[in-house]
Formats: structure tokens, C-alpha cells, sequence
């Protein structure tokens, strides 16, 4: 089993834009003064110009374009709907937003057979939407593939049922806590796990300062010690520039790199920069009309493919 892998999927927009129905919880969303058609077009060259960064390092990206089809702002981020797992499961997932769950393609699927990767088993979890019940995939589960731990804070997106249900179903240890940001004087929910937390094969990037519950603190950093991670704390600041929302990838002859935008890698310190380069390389990207509207980064743009190749 293995933490990273060399093959991510990733969808180009073609109708990339601030989503009025996600922006209602994400509050990392921000308004920008250009047309959409502007913001689509930007968010394309932001998006060709990650992918070529990602395969100039032996990163095996299949990308798919959105379609027409429907209105999907936000299909940039498939890793909310969608996982991989290397014993050949896919999980979909229910998503908060109406509009987001019209990002679910079973052509996608269809395209990774093509390529030779199997599929076993799809379990699908989107009938929780009929409830009103949300887990929206990688966003909001943290997964540690190696120790079997997965992490979530819970929110709107987030249904705890839900999640215990998950690690039942591909039997992983729940680790639960709520993570909060603040806004306007308050603290409020973070929309999802993977803007506060990241965990690579020996450390884990989190921003601790989000858990005000001590108890759910101790708890999470229980874990991450115990499983010999280093823990590299950030800042809220640092995560308000996407520094939690990063993933680690192979690319050729197995070499690990942390991929993070541009925004995120500016953010952090000379000793948080040290410490992530004793354990692998940084790729980082421009993305800051797709942090802008979207909410979110570069973590989120990347869906992992762990199947088994035929």
C-alpha cells in the first residue's frame, strides 16, 4: 500500500466561475471584478499551465475536459465526487451543492478502463443527498492509505454517519474533530478537511490552530505522532493562502514532490519550507484566479487514481 501515486485525474473547465452555491459555506471564496468568460478563460491557462508543471516531472496527468452539457463552475475540483483505491473501489460521493453533484460522469470511469486501469467496485454513497447528508470525498476526508486512518472534520459537507459509514466500508479508523476558521470576528466552520490538513508519507502539514477543541487537538496529534509522521504547523493566515491544501506525488523513478500553488508556497516560512524539502520536493503553480473563485487549490484540482493496472 502505498500514500502517493503517480497517476492523478484532473477535469479542465470550461465554465469555471465563483459558484454562488458553494460560496454560502466556503468562506475562502472571494468575489473578483472580471466577466466569466474572463475568469474561465484565466482559470484554463492557470489549469494547462499546472498540468504541463505536473507532467514536467514525470506526473502521469489524464485529463478530461468538462462538458457542455451542464452548468458546473466548480467541475475543476473532481476529487470532491470522486476516489480511487488500489484494490480497484471507486466512491462517489454526495455533494452540498445542487449543482456540483452534475459533475458525476460515468464516462470518466469509462476513460480509465480505456487506459487499463480496473475497476472492481463502485460504491456510491449519493443517495445521502435524498437526506440531506453530505461527504464530499477527499475534500473532506483526509485518508492515511498506509496506516488505514482516515481524518474529517466535520461540517455542512461533511456528515459524521456518513463518514464512520466510509471507514466501515474500506475499513479505516475514524478520526473525527471539528475544524474552524475565523470570520468577521467568528468562528465558523471550514467547508472542508483538506484546506487545514494535508498528510504525506512521513509528515503531515495541518493547521492546528483551527481545532479549539483541546481534546480533539490531542487526539489528532496522537495519531499523526504515533504513526512517525512530522507535524508542520501552519498558521490561520498561511491556510487562508491555501498552505493546507496540498498533495504529495511520484513522478518518475518514484521521486515524492509536495504540489501546492503558488499562493500556498509564498506563504510559508524558511524553517516550514526546510523541513517539507528534507522530505521531498515542492512543485508549486499559479492558481490564483481558481483560489479566488473557486475556494480552493491545488489539492482539490487532483482526484488520486490508486486502481490496479491490467
Amino acid at each position: 500500500m502505498h500514500q502517493t501515486t503517480n497517476t492523478i485525474l484532473m477535469v479542465r473547465p470550461i465554465n469555471f466561475r465563483k459558484n454562488e452555491q458553494t460560496a454560502v459555506n466556503n468562506y475562502f471564496q472571494e468575489d473578483i471584478d472580471l466577466q466569466n468568460t474572463e475568469i474561465n478563460k484565466k482559470a484554463q491557462e492557470e489549469f494547462d499551465g499546472f498540468v504541463f508543471k505536473l507532467k514536467s516531472f514525470g506526473v502521469n496527468v489524464v485529463v478530461v475536459s468538462d462538458t457542455e452539457k451542464f452548468d458546473t463552475p466548480d467541475s475543476i475540483f473532481p476529487n470532491n465526487w470522486i476516489s480511487f483505491h488500489a484494490d480497484g473501489t471507486v466512491g462517489l460521493y454526495p455533494m452540498f451543492a445542487e449543482n456540483r453533484r452534475l459533475e458525476r460522469r460515468d464516462d470518466i470511469l469509462t476513460e480509465l478502463e480505456k487506459i487499463d486501469f480496473i475497476i472492481e467496485n463502485v460504491l456510491d454513497y449519493t443517495s445521502a443527498e435524498d437526506a440531506d447528508l453530505f461527504l464530499e470525498g477527499t475534500g473532506s476526508i483526509i485518508l492515511d492509505r498506509v496506516n488505514n486512518k482516515a481524518y474529517c472534520a466535520l461540517s455542512d459537507r461533511a456528515d459524521e454517519n456518513l463518514f464512520i459509514e466510509f471507514c466501515e466500508d474500506f475499513e479505516y479508523t475514524p478520526i473525527v474533530f471539528v475544524a474552524n476558521q475565523t470570520v468577521k470576528g467568528d468562528r465558523a466552520v471550514i467547508y472542508h478537511t483538506n484546506v487545514m490538513m494535508c498528510i504525506a508519507e512521513t509528515f503531515a502539514v495541518i493547521c492546528l490552530d483551527a481545532i479549539d477543541d483541546k481534546s480533539e487537538k490531542k487526539n489528532v496529534l496522537k495519531h499523526l505522532k504515533e504513526d512517525g509522521k512530522q507535524v508542520i504547523d501552519i498558521t490561520e493566515a498561511q491556510m487562508h493562502s491555501f498552505a493546507g491544501n496540498m498533495l504529495q506525488v511520484r513522478g518518475e523513478k518514484d521521486e515524492k514532490f509536495l504540489v501546492m500553488s503558488t499562493a500556498a508556497y509564498e506563504s510559508l516560512t524558511q524553517s516550514q519550507l526546510a523541513k517539507i524539502n528534507n522530505h521531498c520536493k515542492i512543485i508549486s503553480s499559479s492558481l490564483e484566479t481558481i483560489e479566488t473563485c473557486g475556494g480552493g487549490s491545488a489539492r482539490c484540482m487532483m482526484a488520486e487514481v490508486f486502481l490496479p493496472k491490467s
